[in-house]
């Protein structure tokens, strides 16, 4: 009722409206030509609401609006607060964050190649979102094969004395010992970009105009190597089949409906030839018409895409067809068709698409039940072979990882239902035993697990936590302890002393792949083709990779800190301008006092700290 009255205060103007739920998150985003009529259909007696709309209703309870001057405006905020807040009710194209982009670092000086997973406004170009990791690091493979750029991390070059080995196998240019010059090298940036693009056409009449310039100027060597990236290039392009005879830059996009989920295929052709294709599915759809889809699928695409083509070809047609026009074009700076065809050659791209599509999401959901099936079944033998009363849904594995007892930690890896639950991963730093004693160091972290578990659940219970915040609360219906009886036995003990001691409990041992259970002299022996096996030592696995990982941070950490790092007063943005303006210690060592002040970041008294250290030594 609250919402309710509410909307009858909004304006009949152009804008978004957000519903948020009683933790202030925003669970839906919607934009409208009148937020007034539109918000208040949400609340008309007798009006028909979908389920989903319906559990939302249930959830709001404060909305939110923001007025823009056109409804171009509000299409553009809706986008961006859909993808800033990934609403839990609105149908969503998959995280963008979790799909790779291939990034041309174009905002610096000698510009990088390299993927990433984190689209930024920073002035670079991003090219994606690709569905498959594979293919994107094969397309890098054959961009550094074809153009040599460099691919050290840093965003400003540190000068050096000689290049490294990657100019020498002729895989980087060397603009760290300016080997070539800034022009030059943003000429090859370009012919990636173009690459990248798709306009391979205008790649190899860009090269060959190269080549020719510098066969005239006698640059026989430099004329050889263009040669070379000629012929690579048109290689590629002989391989492209050639689908449209418009010569233009098209995107072809078909849908495939499943139960509650949508295929969306995407056709990418570059001048009339297809250069590739990436899949998207989109779940919660079951309540939407086919249009509806489509249109969610266009604005949030092309909204994370950096290049947008001058035609877009569609299987369905879409919502605010001209409004979602009108926006493509603004960001491409020029006219972007939209057309659902129904004959001729264009309509048969449109079929290829979705036959594509109708393909793709059979072969996942078959992949999907043939996952279920094992997950099942490994469960199951887990149960038997265990003696357990019913299948294991929440497994914990916990690993322990030192060198010579030197920064020991622990790994908690849990999987639920049969597949990883990275969220619940956790890690600790082992702090009351000293030297290599795994036994003792498996006992702390089992006790300081359940007695997290302890504390969270009186918390829980006072009303002091909240179950979004608990991290231990839930807890395992198997432990696996990575060892034998010695670590095991050390587990039990710390599982007896938290009140935990009814949670089965297992040890699984290395080399002959044996269960140990507590009181069991004999250990369980499961056979090497059980699937249950085979996800127990995932588990372990899985375990060990996570407490290797923390245990390499640490010891890193360690052996990079820096003598400086001694000195009062110096911090790490002192060190690091110390380390810009000297090549090395020594050079710092020698500097006098006067130097080191004029450093960035430094004054009189950080400098002769850094001076009378080096002297005390």
């Amino acid at each position: 009722m609250v919402l309710a009255e509410k909307s009858k205060n909004i304006p009949a103007r152009p804008g978004v409206y957000l519903y948020k739920d009683e933790d202030g998150r925003v669970i839906y985003v919607g934009k409208a030509v009148s937020l007034k009529n539109r918000v208040r259909s949400y609340f008309q007696n007798g009006a028909k609401q979908a389920a989903k709309v319906q559990a939302m209703l249930k959830k709001a309870v404060d909305l939110e609006y923001i007025v823009t001057d056109s409804e171009m405006e509000a299409l553009i905020l809706e986008n961006n607060l859909i993808k800033e807040h990934r609403p839990k009710y609105n149908i969503l194209l998959k995280d963008d964050k979790t799909y790779p982009y291939i990034k041309v670092s174009v905002n610096e000086d000698f510009p990088r190649v390299y993927t990433t997973r984190r689209v930024l406004k920073d002035g670079a170009k991003y090219f994606g979102p690709f569905t498959q990791v594979g293919a994107v690091n094969e397309t890098l493979r054959l961009l550094k094969k074809i153009f040599p750029l460099r691919t050290c991390k840093q965003r400003e070059l540190t000068p050096r004395e000689r290049p490294c080995l990657n100019y020498h196998i002729k895989r980087c240019l060397g603009p760290c010992c300016n080997l070539i010059e800034r022009n030059l090298y943003r000429e090859t940036v370009q012919e990636v970009v173009l690459f990248l693009e798709g306009r391979q056409e205008d790649l190899v009449k860009r090269l060959r105009q190269r080549m020719a310039e510098a066969a005239e100027n006698l640059e026989f060597e430099r004329a050889a190597e263009l040669r070379d990236q000629l012929l690579a290039v048109e290689k590629i392009v002989e391989r492209q089949k050639i689908v449209s005879t418009d010569l233009v830059d098209q995107d072809v996009v078909a849908m495939a409906r499943g139960f509650d989920e949508a295929c969306l295929m995407v056709f990418f052709i570059r001048g009339g030839k297809l250069i590739g294709r990436e899949h998207y599915f989109l779940e919660g759809t079951d309540t939407l018409e086919r249009g509806e889809i489509m249109t969610i699928f266009v604005q949030q695409f092309y909204n994370q895409t950096e290049f947008v083509p001058v035609e877009i070809l569609l299987s369905e047609e879409i919502q605010d067809e001209k409004l979602i026009s009108d926006w493509l074009s603004e960001l491409r700076a020029r006219r972007v068709q939209i057309k659902t065809p129904k004959r001729g050659d264009k309509q048969k791209l449109v079929e290829m698409a979705s036959q594509n599509a109708l393909l793709t999401l059979e072969q996942a959901q078959l992949a999907r039940q043939a996952g279920r099936e094992a997950v099942d079944g490994a469960l199951a033998e887990l149960m038997a072979a265990l003696g357990l009363q019913q299948p294991p849904q929440r497994l914990e594995c916990y690993d322990i990882s030192n060198i010579q007892g030197t920064e020991t930690v622990a790994s908690m890896v849990v999987f639920e239902g049969g597949k990883p639950a990275k969220d619940q991963y956790r890690r600790f730093k082992i702090r009351t035993v000293e030297g290599p004693n795994d036994f003792a160091s498996m006992k702390e972290t089992i006790g300081r697990r359940f007695s997290r578990a302890k504390e969270e659940q009186a918390l829980l219970e006072r009303g002091e936590l909240t179950a979004k915040q608990a991290k231990f609360t839930r807890l395992p219906d198997v432990v696996i302890i990575d060892g034998g009886k010695g670590q095991l036995s050390a587990a039990r003990e710390a599982m007896l002393e938290q009140g935990f001691a009814h949670i089965a409990t297992f040890g699984l041992a290395k080399e002959e792949e044996l269960l140990f259970a507590p009181g069991r002299p004999d250990p369980i022996r499961l056979p090497r083709e059980s699937r249950g096996l085979q996800m127990l030592q995932r588990l372990r696995d899985e375990a060990h990779r996570f407490a290797v990982t923390y245990h390499r941070k640490l010891r890193s950490q360690r052996n990079l800190k820096s003598v400086l790092d001694e000195i009062e007063g110096i911090g790490a943005v002192r060190r690091r301008e110390l380390y810009k303006a000297y090549k090395n210690l020594d050079a710092i060592k020698n500097a006098s006092v006067e130097e080191l002040a004029k450093i960035p970041s430094m004054n009189t008294r950080a400098a002769e700290a850094v001076y009378e250290y080096f002297r005390s030594e």
